[in-house]
């Protein structure tokens, strides 16, 4: 089961550039699906009010609020490597 990430992003925002090469190393090692979003479309707007993103780039997981700001690596790693272990103690459905 991928893992659903969305980054809020605006335009000349040298973060979110940051953000985007964590995001690409981090999917070589885990089955992530990103979603950029841009902070002045529709959508974006109703994200940044919804999850109180203060500034770009905002980063929701699985529909939940990560982030903002400058992306942590190791921070996300670890995140994603809860949301793993989590989804591995999970009851299998039955057949």
């Amino acid at each position: 089961m991928s893992i659903a990430i969305t980054i809020l992003t605006s335009r000349e925002c040298k973060l979110c550039e940051q953000a985007k090469l964590v995001l690409d190393r981090v999917a070589e090692n885990y089955d992530i699906r990103v979603e950029p979003v841009s902070v002045e479309s529709p959508l974006g707007k109703e994200l940044v009010i919804e999850h109180r993103v203060a500034f770009t780039p905002g980063i929701i997981i699985q529909g939940k609020t990560f982030s903002y700001g400058r992306l942590s690596e190791r921070k996300l790693r670890r995140e994603l490597d809860r949301i793993v272990e989590l989804n591995l103690q999970l009851p299998s459905e039955s057949m």
